[in-house]
């Protein structure tokens, strides 16, 4: 199950690799915003429960598509950008095993448990 659950993330990232080259935005600006929703991570020094909110905020699914959606609607390239960055992220992430986290712990995902064991 785990191979065919990263088989599936590689797909997502590879359409959202695909919607970013429809975009015809230079590849460079992919490269510096990639890592921009792990700054959602800083959420974190509130405590774990807003650390873990902001984080699956930025690391959900459907706000990469819900931001893509109406930045396609609103004609807004900037959105669009950021629905496929996010969306890319997400599935990068997930291709790693980092899921959404649960409010007990950063390391508590909803694919399991990740780093050290606390």
């Amino acid at each position: 199950m785990k191979i065919l659950l990263k088989l599936e993330y590689v797909s997502l990232f590879l359409i959202g690799i695909l919607a970013f080259v429809e975009t015809g935005i230079s590849w460079w600006w992919f490269a510096a915003m990639f890592f921009l929703p792990d700054l959602s991570m800083l959420g974190y020094l509130a405590g774990s429960k807003a650390g873990a909110f902001l984080y699956n905020l930025f690391h959900h699914f459907a706000v990469g598509i819900l931001c893509f959606i109406v930045g396609k609607y609103l004609n807004n390239d900037d959105l669009t950008v950021a629905g496929i960055i996010l969306f890319s992220h997400s599935a990068f992430d997930r291709i790693l095993g980092y899921g959404l986290k649960y409010p007990n712990s950063f390391h508590n995902t909803h694919l399991g448990t990740i780093g050290h064991k606390q």
